[in-house]
């Protein structure tokens, strides 16, 4: 099968396309005909072995990739189901996590896949799993969002920010989404009652206070937020991109643990859905909001497999509005 593989860490240069072997669905698998595959941060740091900590964790390898194959996110069909494997059958239609996307073929389990609602497209589909999750976690699990509640979102033209505006909104919350001018009408149709353009206005300056924010972008000192929170508020910090070579998240988490402990405010990270614990329930109800037509995800733009590393450098850069999608032929 055709796949975009690395040899060894580094920038989005290293991926190259190649023939390899295709996998096979062992006790308990499924394998995946990929059709499109979403670009994330995590995929880039995947990539780049960043930051070091997470190399000691054996995520990603020590000394060279754990896997040649990058990529997470994926829609497809399947291909082929294990021994022990019941409600997916061949043929069928979903969406979910699949570790070494970037290829034809991927294999993964029947709890980190769900069917793929019929009003998306695959590119649609493969948008999904990475951005939509940790946003429902930001925004509902963790920020627990209340109707009433004043939102804010930083980053609301992103990957995660997209799918965060709309989750809130159907929460019944009053959003204001921080973004670029650029995206200033897309984030309004996805229901911010407000939309701030960073390049004119830092949030953290206005009288307004918001009993959740969060924050896909990392770029206001925790002082500053603070003033942005109501005296009860909770901050919610992404820390999926976070820089640092050498902590990365790990270096925002313990700060706000620290300053947790002596503050009424509440200070929360979380990491991409990656996936990291059970994640059924929340591909589950997120296909759900989709299906009653409350989510959309947005596409910016589609790479066809041999462009996969440029599509990576847009989203490394920061410049992909809503996802970046590899289609795979």
């Amino acid at each position: 099968m055709k796949a975009i593989i690395q040899g060894r860490f580094g920038p989005p240069d290293i991926l190259h396309l190649a023939d390899i072997d295709r996998p096979e669905a062992g006790a308990g698998q499924v394998l995946v005909r990929v059709r499109a595959a979403a670009l994330n941060p995590y995929d880039w740091h995947m990539v780049r072995g960043d930051p070091y900590m997470a190399r000691l964790t054996g995520a990603m390898g020590l000394t060279r990739p754990k896997s040649p194959v990058a990529g997470i996110d994926a829609a497809g069909q399947v291909e082929a189901v294990g021994t022990d494997v019941r409600g997916l059958k061949p043929g069928d239609e979903v969406l979910g996590f699949c570790r070494g996307s970037f290829a034809e073929y991927a294999v993964t389990t029947p709890d980190l896949l769900v069917p793929k609602p019929a009003n998306l497209t695959f590119e649609q589909a493969a948008a999904v799993p990475m951005g939509a999750v940790t946003a429902l976690r930001g925004i509902r699990t963790v920020g627990r969002v209340q109707a009433g509640q004043r939102v804010l979102v930083n980053g609301a033209g992103g990957g995660v920010g997209t799918f965060a505006v709309q989750i809130a909104a159907a929460l019944g919350a009053e959003v204001t989404g921080v973004c670029s001018a650029r995206n200033a009408e897309l984030v309004r149709s996805l229901g911010a009652a407000h939309v701030v353009d960073y390049a004119r206005e830092d949030f953290t300056d206005s009288h307004a206070h918001y009993d959740v924010i969060l924050d896909n972008v990392g770029n206001r000192p925790l002082g500053r937020l603070r003033r942005a929170l109501t005296s009860t508020g909770t901050l919610v910090a992404n820390g999926g991109g976070s820089p640092g070579h050498v902590l990365g998240a790990m270096g925002s988490m313990l700060r706000l643990i620290a300053v947790n402990m002596f503050v009424r405010q509440q200070f929360r990270v979380i990491l991409p859905a990656a996936p990291a614990g059970p994640v059924h329930e929340d591909l589950l109800a997120v296909t759900a909001l989709i299906e009653a037509g409350k989510l959309t995800p947005v596409v910016d733009r589609t790479y066809p497999l041999t462009d996969t590393a440029e599509g990576m450098r847009l989203v490394e850069q920061g410049h992909a509005r809503g996802k970046a999608v590899v289609t795979v032929p």
